[in-house]
């Protein structure tokens, strides 16, 4: 089920809002839990088991590595957990890719067997591995009450595309919290914003984009080539940050305050400055429970380097089990390297130089999510040769074929959106009465226009359902 279908908004949201706060606060954690199990079955009833599989696997996981005495004790019983985890994610993930490339060798033939990705199953997977990970070094307790945790790692407002809530930062929310109103309308208007970012902005330059990325490379132009490919690197951005907003704003009207995931990125300095405003719960759960542990900055050099290029690499292939993601992990991990040996780090000295560095770190990112888009290696390097210039075609389909009004006018507001020109909007109505007043009229005019975009267009995907 998607935040942005009608079901959820006409049916889902209405109903578990409405039975949250007429039931007593102690019943309210039980109503999150069966929503959100509902939320998931929904989309995926076949793997519901799988994931109280991992919620129950965790729950005694943790209450091991507790009770264990020794150091050794509670080393393994982590590990144990941690490998029924990354088992599921293994098998359900990545077995296809391995037995596709391990055929690819004359004498082997393993069996290609038919395996569905459960939704969400990255996700909740690194949630139950922070949990745990977070009992074994004393940052939390494990918890006792089953349902709680069931509800940490199932809760349907982040449960599906996050972002990743570490244990250590809710659990106090879990175990009790407080619901204003202040809270929950902030909650309203956060959700309302994400979702005109992912129907209004994502939606429309996510078909243009779809109709580039499906012409062979020899029917591409320069001009159209840039297009496809600035008009995804806009999408994915409104459409991860608007999901990041919808979960928040979700968060808040619940009462649970979930940490920022995306804080501007493209007017980064730097690919180091860039992975730490994008998918911030990703970039930080990979710095403490991968880079840190790896030895981080506390080791020589050369090592820091292989560190950095190592979790880069992982992170590229969380993304999915394809080449394509390994080599924009590694594109990514390159740059990071070489900005660390250079010292690009620090802050620029002028605005100028501050400009050429948004641009650099905007076309590295540009450049990647090309391999990161396309269907396969071979396509992604003839789309970046006709991009630049080195493989001439016979095309003459230029960038305004693909362009209606209604792309541009998205186009034209998503380029300052995404650079921060308004990322003060939701603080201004704090400011006065009258401003709070005008930004719920405009709130509710967007709400509207959602609605009818939804209702007048079946073309509504969700781009990180597939990692």
């Amino acid at each position: 089920m998607l935040f942005s279908s009608l079901t959820f908004l006409h049916i889902f949201l209405p109903s578990v809002l409405l039975l949250y706060f007429l039931l007593p606060a102690s019943a309210r954690n039980y109503v999150l839990l069966v929503a959100s199990i509902i939320f998931y079955a929904w989309g995926e009833p076949l793997y519901l088991a799988m994931m109280l599989f991992t919620v129950t696997a965790n729950y005694f996981g943790a209450i091991w590595i507790e009770k264990m005495a020794t150091p050794f004790g509670k080393k393994a019983a982590l590990w144990g957990t941690i490998i029924v985890d990354l088992g599921f994610l293994f098998y359900f993930k990545y077995f296809n890719f391995f037995i596709e490339n391990l055929n690819r060798a004359d004498f082997i033939d393993f069996p290609f067997v038919e395996v569905i990705m459960p939704i969400g199953i990255s996700f909740y997977t690194f949630q139950a591995i922070s949990y745990l990970v977070d009992v074994y070094r004393g940052e939390v307790e494990a918890q006792h009450d089953f349902y709680k945790l069931a509800l940490y790692i199932s809760l349907f407002p982040q449960l599906v595309a996050g972002p990743i809530v570490k244990y250590h930062d809710v659990y106090e929310e879990i175990n009790g919290r407080r619901e204003t109103f202040d809270r929950f309308t902030y909650g309203v208007k956060r959700f309302i914003t994400g979702l005109a970012k992912k129907v209004l902005l994502a939606n429309t330059l996510g078909a243009v984009v779809d109709a580039i990325y499906a012409l062979p490379a020899e029917e591409l132009s320069v001009s159209s080539a840039w297009l496809g490919a600035s008009a995804y690197m806009l999408q994915l951005y409104f459409d991860f940050s608007g999901y990041s907003d919808m979960a928040i704003g979700l968060g808040h009207m619940f009462g649970f305050k979930f940490l920022e995931n995306f804080n501007y990125p493209y007017i980064s300095k730097s690919v180091s400055e860039f992975w730490r405003r994008w998918h911030i719960s990703l970039s930080t759960w990979f710095k403490q429970y991968l880079y840190i542990p790896l030895g981080g900055n506390r080791v020589s050099k050369p090592r820091q380097y292989f560190n950095l290029f190592f979790v880069f690499l992982v992170t590229g292939f969380w993304h999915g089990a394809s080449w394509s993601f390994v080599l924009w992990g590694m594109w990514n991990g390159i740059f990071i390297c070489l900005e660390k040996f250079v010292g690009l780090g620090k802050d620029a000295k002028n605005r100028l130089t501050a400009l050429i560095r948004i641009i650099y770190t905007d076309l590295v990112f540009l450049t990647g999510l090309v391999v990161f888009r396309a269907d396969n290696l071979p396509y992604a390097a003839d789309y970046l040769k006709v991009m630049f210039g080195i493989m001439k075609t016979d095309a003459d389909n230029g960038a305004s074929f693909y362009t209606d009004n209604l792309f541009i006018a998205a186009f034209i507001v998503g380029v300052p959106a995404a650079l921060g020109l308004f990322r003060n909007i939701l603080e201004q109505g704090k400011k006065s009465p009258r401003r709070n007043a005008a930004l719920n009229v405009w709130l509710l005019f967007l709400f509207a226009l959602t609605f009818l975009s939804l209702a007048g267009s079946t073309y509504n995907p969700f781009i990180y359902f597939r990692f």
